[in-house]
């Protein structure tokens, strides 16, 4: 089951082996200062948007890869019935969201609360994840 840990100024996530390949994706390292909002999900189809980029995704038994939307990419590492720990990034990192799955609800927790702890800029105005940007409307040129 993927991990993610802080080391030093990172927050690392680091699938095992299967997952890698499952994936198509490596390790994923991202600076902390990247980190905007940190929240735990128990419901894993929430952490599940847009379109799969690269990776493996069997409901009700695992979803792992990236995933592209209208905000960018997303990295995910899921399984059902699995508390999540989702960390939005901000726009100026290479992805998204991070979503990883934790074995309990307290270690899911105790994670969310560590990676708070050692991120220096952490968005604290709402407890929960903020929803995809819209994208602009454009005029219909045929009238």
């Amino acid at each position: 089951m993927a991990r993610m840990r802080v080391e030093g100024d990172d927050l690392v996530v680091r699938p095992a082996l299967w997952e890698k390949a499952a994936a198509r994706h490596g390790n994923v390292r991202v600076p902390l200062t990247a980190v905007c909002r940190v929240t735990v999900e128990t419901d894993w189809w929430r952490t599940v948007r847009g379109s799969r980029r690269r990776g493996t995704c069997v409901p009700g038994l695992v979803c792992i890869g990236t995933r592209a939307h209208q905000g960018g990419e997303d990295f995910i590492a899921v399984r059902p019935g699995r508390p999540l720990v989702c960390v939005e990034l901000r726009p100026s990192a290479p992805l998204r969201l991070l979503v990883v799955a934790a074995r309990t609800q307290s270690q899911a927790e105790a994670l969310a609360r560590a990676v708070r702890r050692a991120a220096p800029r952490i968005d604290e105005s709402t407890p929960w994840r903020q929803p995809l940007p819209v994208p602009p409307e454009t005029e219909d040129p045929g009238g």
